[in-house]
């Protein structure tokens, strides 16, 4: 009990030690408006929040969010093509690519592929 006492007492003080140092040892200025302000977007934080936002950017960040998500439920049933039984298997990756590239054929149906208007 002592030991296990000693220890977190030892842990402790080395993590205050650490926080400490690194309070001093940093280089963050206050000064310098622009770099306190956060960056999103490429908004202006200290503008009006009502501007117009760009849809463009919107269904771009979608479009890769898809695309995204599938290459994550994607490689697991590459992996178990060996382990499980391959016409399941394919019926289900037919299935979904399907699926993707109907939303894919909507979203080129909708115009909301193109930069321009």
């Amino acid at each position: 009990m002592i030991l296990m006492m000693n220890i977190l007492i030892l842990i402790f003080i080395i993590s205050n030690i650490m926080m400490f140092m690194s309070v001093i040892l940093s280089k963050k200025s206050f000064m310098d408006r622009e770099k306190c302000s956060p960056f999103e977007c490429g908004f202006d934080p200290k503008s009006s929040a009502r501007i117009p936002f760009s849809l463009h950017f919107f269904l771009i960040t979608v479009i890769f969010l898809i695309f995204d998500i599938e290459i994550a439920l994607i490689f697991p049933i590459i992996i178990t093509f060996k382990m499980t039984n391959i016409i399941i298997n394919m019926k289900i990756s037919f299935f979904f690519i399907w699926i993707l590239l109907m939303g894919l054929y909507h979203e080129w149906n909708q115009n909301m592929l193109n930069w321009t208007n």
